[in-house]
């Protein structure tokens, strides 16, 4: 098989893969709609439909994340977004940590888990978004 060098065509198949994801996602949402109605929410998490729709929609954002910082002008300074973004989420982990250890049946180790967990979920695309900035202001 060769490669296809015209751009149309490539520009053809991913349309043709874009229309096939549409048509695969929304049999996703409608078999895990079915199992909600039938078998409740529990039911519907059970389902290995649902690791494999939550997996492509992060991996679809990745995606998406990477298209975004090539569409970005370079102008912006990838250090002080990084901070920016590190802060507040930072910030919002600490909160919800702290509102998590006040509420009744929690404890303070409780609290700091939960803020743990989503500061370490918060900073992994931010500093996948770092890298990808880092690495497209040293190619220019």
């Amino acid at each position: 098989m060769e490669k296809i060098k015209d751009e149309r065509l490539i520009l053809r198949n991913l349309k043709n893969i874009r229309i096939a994801y549409i048509i695969q996602t929304a049999g996703i949402l409608g078999i895990l709609g079915y199992d909600i109605v039938t078998k409740g929410f529990d039911g519907m998490r059970e389902n290995p439909l649902w690791i494999l729709f939550m997996v492509s929609i992060i991996v679809s954002a990745y995606l998406s994340m990477n298209v975004s910082v090539d569409y970005e002008s370079g102008e912006k300074s990838p250090k002080k977004g990084f901070l920016i973004s590190f802060f507040i989420v930072f910030l919002i982990s600490s909160v919800i940590g702290i509102l998590t250890s006040l509420s009744e049946g929690f404890t303070i180790v409780n609290g700091v888990i939960i803020g743990g967990i989503l500061l370490v979920c918060g900073l992994i695309p931010i500093v996948y978004i770092y890298y990808l900035r880092t690495k497209r202001q040293n190619e220019n």
